[in-house]
């Protein structure tokens, strides 16, 4: 549903895949009670049959989601400057989003699923379903929609893409390059959902910002400052940490500004610590008698909570330790074999291959590594779904190394973070245009194959004609690890941080770096658009509205440069290894301490949030005080009315 100058347009929004049928039962069809049951609950349904399965293209209107939402008690921001849950009564009170409808594409998305899996078999028996000679037994009080996916009937349910908005935005944004780094993020928040939103309103503006460190950069790898080159690199080396702490509180700043305008609340949610009684009391690790007693002893009620808190700990500080000692025994001597490999070999072109083979294998460790970082989540107790992908983040990151003082000569540096930035972005590019094109053609090859198998024309081209089987066939927007807890955004947002990483680290020995990373990323925004709105799925929206643990990763990497490029900087001037207090070097501790303290400095020195949305905030929380303190003396005098009037009636009585 999307509301076009007050007039009401259906857009199919979900596609329900489903086998072709080899034929139509005559009664208790079991695709056509679907179909019956999605109308009953106000959805609209159109049928599509592709060359191999079968789809149904659900659409809801306003009133069917409206409903939803009150059933959910959706929490939406009114302009009486409260969350309040949605009611349909009410619906005029609450704030509309940016492209003017109603509700967000994530709670669109959340009421799809609530009328969907909300089917449930109402007639108080059993009923029999019938599919291709197959019966299945629908039982009381269960959902059609598990059922038929337990049975395999529907194999996915997935988005779809609006057309008209998906044409809009390539030709305003991922086929727009005259604008380099702007991009219509509201547009951009309103398809995809919070996360992708600000994911790229966080690329573009670090992208932004990497202009000046990309020219500045250039000018001292290309310019010979003679003896000067000695005074020009630790001036780098400061400007650039400078720049990576200011740019950090800046983009919070931004982040606050963005949910501000979005109407989103991030301030009471998961982050805020952890949520027991936001959480299932069957889901507490302690007996559910427990629960029974709260608010007899005050210091009885404190120690479930507290062993909770301590087990949980210490099962992510225990799997912690695991990982790193994993990485110290095993990918630590495969960063010292590669390091002393790529010293002894003369020739350019070896060390290009040995490179791209270390990169790949790399990459496999990577993906290793989340795989046992998955395992070891699902033992841990996280009370969020993005609490746990914030686990994964930081356990994956953790087997990221750098060789910083493995190479002492700054040429040799210099050539290793070339092929990697080189090496890497064509990878990256290949993974991230090529490799889905090529599974979308092989899924079409499969499909054409088998319409042909099955009796369809054995010569000339077998077209799919359908737009919803077209969208099937594409891969969807997932994470290359832990499919179950990130999407595609962890390796994007992987991909970003180690870029970051490897400019920070290294500025010293290659400031070039700066002006590769800055073209990187403006290429970088188009083709991940393209994807997004070409060669994959829509993907399902997140609630998720922060870039989570990468944000804390990139604070790390900041820190870490420091202590780096200090080193690298004794190896610039103690070129004999002697490692002697001299003046230079005594200056560069020095320097290293001063900016460690800039650093934390900053970040107490510009605010987090801008002082409009602190304002508003204010004036929120004054506006729901005085309603409810409204609210609190009418229903105050009503009582005491009710209490007094007895009385006084009794004393004219009497």
């Amino acid at each position: 549903m999307n509301a076009n100058n007050g007039e009401e347009r259906i857009v199919h929004e979900v596609a329900l895949v489903l086998p072709k049928r080899t034929r139509k039962e005559e009664e208790e069809d079991c695709v056509e009670v679907l179909v019956t049951e999605l109308k009953k609950r106000g959805m609209v349904v159109d049928r599509d049959v592709g060359l191999a399965d079968e789809f149904l293209k659900v659409a809801a209107p306003l009133e069917t989601l409206e409903s939803a939402a009150a059933e959910l008690h959706i929490r939406k921001p009114t302009r009486l400057g409260m969350d309040l849950p949605f009611e349909v009564q009410g619906s005029e009170a609450f704030i509309q989003q940016p492209d003017g409808s109603l509700f967000s594409w994530f709670e669109r998305f959340r009421c799809y699923q609530h009328l969907l899996y909300g089917i449930v078999n109402c007639y108080g028996h059993d009923v029999t379903l019938k599919l291709d000679g197959r019966e299945l037994c629908w039982a009381p009080e269960e959902s059609l929609v598990r059922k038929l996916e337990s049975e395999g009937v529907i194999k996915q349910m997935f988005p779809l893409h609006d057309e008209l908005k998906r044409k809009e935005l390539l030709r305003t944004w991922a086929l727009n390059w005259w604008n380099f780094t702007n991009q219509p993020i509201d547009k951009i928040y309103s398809y995809f959902g919070a996360k992708i939103g600000v994911y790229f309103s966080f690329l573009g503006m670090y992208t932004q910002w990497l202009l000046f460190p990309a020219l500045l950069g250039f000018i001292v790898q290309m310019v010979n400052f003679g003896s000067l080159q000695y005074l020009v690199l630790p001036s780098f080396f400061v400007i650039t940490t400078l720049w990576a702490a200011l740019f950090l509180q800046f983009w919070k700043r931004k982040n606050a500004a963005l949910l501000a305008r979005w109407q989103i609340n991030c301030l009471v949610g998961p982050s805020q610590g952890y949520r027991f009684l936001g959480m299932e009391w069957s889901s507490l690790p302690f007996p559910k008698e427990l629960t029974k007693n709260l608010g007899n002893e005050k210091f009885k009620e404190k120690e479930p909570y507290q062993r909770y808190e301590w087990f949980a700990y210490r099962k992510r500080f225990s799997n912690d330790v695991f990982v790193i000692i994993s990485i110290i025994c095993f990918q630590l001597p495969f960063e010292l074999a590669y390091a002393h490999t790529y010293e002894m070999i003369t020739s350019n072109i070896i060390k290009f291959v040995l490179t791209a083979v270390y990169l790949l294998i790399i990459q496999y460790l990577t993906r290793l590594g989340g795989k046992v970082a998955v395992k070891l989540i699902n033992r841990e107790i996280n009370e969020s779904v993005e609490y746990r992908a914030n686990s994964l983040i930081y356990k994956t990151y953790i087997g990221i190394f750098y060789h910083v003082l493995l190479h002492r000569n700054f040429t040799t540096l210099r050539q290793v973070l070339l092929l990697r930035l080189i090496i890497s972005q064509v990878f990256w590019t290949f993974m991230d245009g090529s490799l889905s094109y090529l599974k979308y053609s092989y899924r079409k090859f499969r499909a054409r194959k088998k319409k042909r198998s099955e009796g369809g024309p054995s010569t000339g081209k077998i077209q799919i004609a359908s737009r919803v089987e077209k969208e099937y066939l594409k891969p969807t927007y997932s994470a290359s690890i832990g499919v179950e807890l990130e999407d595609g955004l962890f390796d994007d947002s992987l991909k970003l941080a180690l870029q970051f990483g490897m400019i920070m680290m290294f500025a010293c020995a290659f400031p070039l770096a700066f002006a590769l990373a800055a073209v990187s990323n403006i290429m970088d925004i188009r083709t991940t658009a393209l994807k997004l709105l070409v060669t994959m799925q829509r993907p399902s929206p997140r609630a998720a509205a922060t870039i989570g643990a990468w944000l804390n990763i990139w604070q790390f990497l900041v820190v870490m440069s420091i202590c780096t490029n200090s080193a690298l900087l004794v190896c610039l001037y103690d070129k004999e290894g002697k490692w002697k207090m001299e003046p230079g070097l005594a200056a560069i501790l020095i320097l290293e301490h001063v900016l460690l303290l800039l650093k934390f400095g900053l970040s107490r020195l510009v605010p987090e949030e801008p002082a409009w949305v602190r304002a508003n905030r204010v004036k929120n929380v004054t506006q729901a005080q005085d309603v409810y303190s409204k609210q609190l003396l009418r229903s105050s005098s009503s009582e005491f009315a009710s209490m007094v009037k007895p009385e006084q009636e009794q004393q004219k009585e009497d």
